[in-house]
């Protein structure tokens, strides 16, 4: 069973290192992708929260499938769904344009996620009540 109080940390934790990954102090080669695998973090650690007795893969699972159910319609261009792309909200949660290579830094986000809590957090023996 998953500690709540950890993972929305962890949620807050994640979404402000993911609003630092689009500083200058990020190199240059890991700056295109990092933003993408916080992203699915990010939603790792927040289903993680909102339904804690999910096993880690099926948590690692959800969250990879909605990011890229969400790079996906970034392929979806009418008029409406450009204009709230447009607002910092809709741009944020929606991306703005498909990119293969995001996929990749999804499934890379959503593997760390399940190796962060099975191999450091599930094995925390404040974490995990035996």
């Amino acid at each position: 069973m998953r500690n709540r109080r950890v993972h929305l940390l962890l949620t807050f934790c994640t979404i402000a290192a993911g609003l630092f990954s689009r500083t200058s102090y990020i190199p240059a080669i890991i700056y295109p992708y990092l933003g993408d695998a916080l992203y699915t973090l990010m939603l790792y650690f927040l289903l993680g929260f909102l339904v804690p007795k999910l096993s880690s893969i099926k948590t690692m699972g959800i969250a990879i499938g909605l990011c890229f159910v969400i790079e996906l319609g970034q392929l979806y261009q009418a008029d409406w769904i450009q204009e709230l792309r447009a607002t910092l909200p809709g741009r944020l949660i929606l991306g703005q344009g498909f990119l293969y290579s995001d996929l990749v830094a999804y499934v890379i986000g959503g593997v760390a996620g399940y190796f962060l809590e099975t191999k450091l957090i599930l094995r925390s023996s404040q974490y995990s009540k035996k």
